[in-house]
């Protein structure tokens, strides 16, 4: 936007210089005042022009000032800073050459040195204003170009981004030639118009600005003469003041910054541009919902009307909802009416967005232990699409997918069964596509091979996981698919399938020793009672020779030895059997010759007892420590028959399994009558 800066010609109306940017004036006079120039400047003023500006940053400061006519002479003098019109002190930068042609502060020259029409750059410090008087005194009507130079920055409510955060934006569109201002079409010209509703697209949501409107450029730059509602033409040109005006600081250096811009109106129909308009052809539907009023196909202000179709625009039959209209991609059809009542036609191109392409893909996770049926499973690296700039949230249902229900939070750790999930693959554009995901947990693959083991406690065995397994890992450190030598104990075995790993707990357990339950002792023959371990039982008297049957004959009376072993083979158990010496018959007369039945000899056995019974099994006598395990053929005080009775000697050996052992026999008992 190019500004054109007008003034009166006195200090106390100077033009406050926003920025930096290079101004254009053309004086008619010495102004009302008649101010004391001082310096260089003691003559009376000419054609004349005051400007004030404040420092922004501090650095260098310098300008140019540049005649539209070469053989004008100008002059200038910089009063500051900080000082007020009507007392001010001798200019610190004056020149009055006489020279025809540019002048102004340069940096070749330092201090306050003068070199012809040019004087030094100024050091200048942020917050300082300034006043600067510019006269011809050629008084010429010729006007000058001032450009500023340096390192340091003016005041500008124009260039402060926390002040002015948009840009300003000229009214109308461009004209033909880009040095023509911008150009408002009307139907019919002349007409009358409202200038202030131009204002807020000027001010574009910029605050604390104002605008006024002018005729000319003078006016504009004094805001004289603003116009509100008059009757335009399009040949002339009107100009537009922006102004800024600090609501809360008074002092603001800013107040009273403006910038002005021009334009004027052209009559000519309104031109309404053919436009296209994207949408979404979510899932492969087919169709699309489009948002027709999205269309730029006028900048101004208007009202559109849209159709389907040519013959619906010529009937006058409209769509009714043109923000969310369904359809396939096709043409429809827009009639734009300005506010004048200026009209034309253009054509909406509707047109889908590129379609989310998707795949359905399958996610394999390995087990959790703690529930073998679960695993737990990242959702974002299923390959559901290979387009990029997508975004993916998940779903358990298609329908929740579809209607964004229920998303499933916790994507990169989804814990589930083996099930499926759904994902909604989202585009740049907003466009969707809906694919599934199958989940698939990796049951733990144990060997088949590998079971628990019984050993006697003394062997050692081989534990062997068999083949097809990725890798393995043992309990020892060993890697290998069996390892030799183990005892007793428990181990584990950690087995790959794949990316998974399934721990293997197995046992090596010892063999149950078999137990000699207890013996049977009948003359000289035992038979040897065994419980426990794994039948089939051996037997043996020496541990070498070893038989099926449990039964012993033709022992010695006496201590004898059984050992018995089970199926595993382990190291044989003994036990001590004794066979006592046989007695059938006594004669309880008197006479110390076989009065009595005498066991003592087997009072070391632990619970030794005898017991006589009777024909029918009923017990007569029990001879235990009390009766020295000594039966003298009475049964309750009293002498029985003669007749055969018998007999059991039961005891538990002296090993560690304190063996039952029981002798059975008969005696015959010869009693006088």
């Amino acid at each position: 936007m190019t500004q054109l800066y007008y003034s009166q010609s006195d200090c106390t109306s100077a033009i406050p210089v926003c920025g930096n940017t290079g101004l254009s004036y053309t004086p008619t006079g010495p102004g009302n005042v008649a101010e004391d120039l001082m310096g260089c400047l003691s003559d009376d003023e000419n054609f004349s022009v005051w400007y004030t500006f404040t420092i922004a940053t501090s650095g260098t400061l310098t300008f140019t000032i540049d005649p539209n006519d070469n053989g004008d002479d100008y002059d200038f003098g910089v009063y500051g800073p900080n000082q007020t019109c009507g007392s001010l002190s001798p200019p610190v930068r004056c020149n009055f050459s006489g020279t025809p042609g540019n002048t102004g502060l340069v940096t070749t020259l330092t201090g306050t040195a003068t070199n012809g029409p040019f004087s030094a750059y100024m050091d200048v410090v942020a917050g300082e204003t300034y006043y600067l008087v510019v006269d011809n005194y050629s008084n010429s009507p010729n006007g000058f170009s001032l450009a500023w130079g340096g390192t340091a920055t003016l005041t500008s409510a124009f260039t402060d981004p926390a002040l002015a955060p948009h840009p300003f934006i000229t009214p109308g569109v461009p004209a033909a030639n880009p040095n023509d201002p911008n150009e408002i079409l009307k139907c019919a010209l002349p007409m009358q118009f409202d200038f202030t509703t131009l204002t807020s697209g000027i001010l574009n949501g910029n605050v604390n600005f104002t605008v006024t409107y002018h005729n000319t450029p003078n006016d504009a730059i004094t805001g004289n003469s603003p116009l509100t509602i008059t009757t335009v033409d399009g040949t002339t040109i009107y100009y537009f003041r922006i102004k800024y005006q600090d609501p809360t600081n008074p002092n603001n250096a800013a107040n009273g910054c403006f910038q002005t811009g021009k334009f004027k109106f052209r009559q000519g129909n309104i031109v309404a541009q053919d436009a296209i308009v994207y949408a979404c052809n979510n899932n492969g539907a087919g169709t699309a919902t489009f948002d027709l009023t999205s269309a730029n196909v006028f900048l101004g202000a208007s009202t559109k009307k849209y159709y389907a179709t040519l013959s619906d625009m010529n009937a006058g039959v409209e769509i009714t909802n043109p923000s969310s209209y369904t359809s396939i991609e096709k043409n429809v059809y827009v009639r734009v009416t300005s506010t004048e009542g200026c009209t034309d036609d253009a054509v909406i191109t509707l047109t889908f967005h590129p379609v989310v392409v998707v795949r359905d893909a399958v996610l394999e996770s390995c087990y959790i232990e703690s529930n073998i049926t679960t695993a737990a499973f990242d959702l974002n690296i299923a390959d559901v699409s290979s387009q990029s700039g997508i975004t993916k949230k998940f779903y358990k249902t298609y329908n929740d997918a579809l209607n964004l229900t229920n998303e499933i939070v916790g994507s990169t750790a989804y814990i589930a069964t083996t099930s499926e999930v759904y994902v909604r693959v989202i585009s740049a554009n907003g466009c969707f596509a809906i694919s599934k995901i199958s989940l698939k947990v990796l049951p733990p693959v144990k060997s088949s091979v590998l079971k628990d083991q019984t050993i006697c406690m003394e062997d050692r065995t081989t534990l062997d996981a068999g083949p097809g397994f990725t890798s393995y890992e043992w309990s020892t450190g060993a890697t290998t698919q069996s390892i030799s030598g183990m005892g007793v104990g428990s181990y584990w075995v950690k087995l790959q399938t794949g990316k998974c790993f399934t721990m293997q707990e197995v046992k090596i357990h010892p063999s149950q020793q078999p137990v000699i339950a207890s013996v049977d002792i009948a003359n000289n023959t035992i038979t040897v009672n065994v419980s426990g371990g794994k039948a089939p039982y051996k037997y043996s008297q020496d541990g070498i020779i070893w038989q099926d049957s449990n039964v012993f004959t033709g022992l010695i009376r006496g201590e004898n030895k059984v050992f018995v072993k089970d199926d595993y083979d382990c190291t044989p158990i003994e036990v001590q059997v004794t066979v006592p010496n046989l007695l059938n018959a006594i004669t309880p007369n008197g006479d110390n010759v076989n009065d009595v039945i005498d066991y003592s000899a087997l009072a070391y056995k632990k619970n030794l007892v005898f017991v006589v019974f009777d024909r029918y099994g009923n017990k007569l006598y029990q001879a235990d420590k009390l009766r020295n395990f000594k039966w003298d053929g009475t049964a309750f005080g009293k002498k029985i028959i003669t007749g055969t009775y018998w007999y059991t000697i039961t005891w538990n050996e002296n090993d560690k399994n304190n063996t039952q052992t029981q002798y059975s026999g008969w005696v015959l008992v010869k009693n006088k009558e």
